[in-house]
């Protein structure tokens, strides 16, 4: 039998659902998003309960599915979560329209720590982006000799490109590159074609138009074998992604904010076991893990 949803977190998403006016396919993404773990949710004490905005790719990838349940287990808090990107999901910080927020955007996590939102941003695990794209490769991006490159062939040979155009933080990395090839962002690109979606369907249009997409690795390995794109890109510094657990001001807001449990899973996530669990992740499935922890000691790089 399915609980009912507490009055405050409910109020909290219908409030974010308002502040996006007609984006209809985000809208009922995030009520599915919060309906769906609503009704996972593993705890009968609906007091005890934790609303987390996060990025898709935490969330597509699995991750959050093996280390939520431990979490749970251990605090007593139930967690809701309501995935975006992470620009959505620093926009819900903003209004105290969550209680704790994981995202990978730095930039824009920093200014919520500058503008007093945030008391905390605290890095706990990092991946990469690839750029991914037919195997025939027709821009010919695996010669480029860095992602920038890579990016300033594909707006010259007006190849097909899918972009997520969420402000999400793949999206903010992709316009970086962009920028750093010597191109403008905002310019027309002919083939591009802008999603306004999550990482996964992205994918999915990338893969079906046979087109070029930045994504990061973990998302693109879970639907790797649904979309038949390789990876193209070549490592470079341009393309690391860091993951970050940010602590909100409760002082900050008109409404309660659940601090206690917020800093109850930023210290599950640090913890050894945890780091190890995220560190294993994805290899018994992919030969390879889909994040890489971070130590403490290098929390907020």
């Amino acid at each position: 039998m399915t609980r009912p949803i507490p009055t405050t977190a409910l109020a909290r998403v219908l409030r974010l659902l308002g502040s996006f006016g007609l984006n209809l396919g985000l809208a009922v993404g995030l009520l599915l998003s919060f309906a769906l773990h609503a009704e996972a949710e593993t705890k009968p004490d609906a007091a005890r309960s934790l609303l987390l905005a996060t990025t898709t790719s935490v969330q597509e990838s699995g991750l959050l599915d093996a280390l939520l349940p431990g979490f749970t287990k251990s605090s007593g808090y139930a967690v809701r979560v309501i995935a975006v990107g992470s620009g959505a999901a620093i926009e819900m910080a903003r209004k105290g329209d969550a209680d704790v927020v994981i995202a990978h955007s730095a930039e824009a996590e920093e200014a919520l720590v500058r503008d007093g939102i945030a008391t905390s941003r605290t890095s706990f695990m990092e991946n990469f982006f690839v750029l991914v794209g037919p195997k025939s490769d027709p821009a010919g991006v695996v010669e480029a000799a860095s992602p920038e490159a890579a990016f300033g062939l594909l707006f010259r040979s007006h190849a097909p490109f899918v972009s997520r155009a969420d402000q999400s933080g793949t999206h903010v990395r992709e316009q970086a590159l962009v920028k750093a090839a010597g191109l403008d962002p905002k310019a027309p690109w002919p083939g591009r074609v802008e999603t306004g979606s999550g990482m996964g369907p992205s994918l999915l249009v990338a893969g079906e138009k046979r087109a070029y997409i930045l994504s990061d690795i973990a998302t693109y390995l879970a639907f790797r074998d649904r979309v038949d794109l390789v990876v193209l890109s070549r490592p470079s510094s341009s393309l690391r992604n860091v993951y970050s657990v940010l602590q909100l001001d409760p002082k900050r807001f008109g409404h309660p904010i659940e601090s206690e449990g917020a800093m109850a899973l930023e210290r599950h996530l640090l913890s050894p076991e945890v780091q190890r669990q995220i560190g294993a992740f994805g290899r018994d499935r992919f030969g390879e893990a889909l994040f890489v922890p971070l130590a403490p000691g290098q929390a907020g790089r």
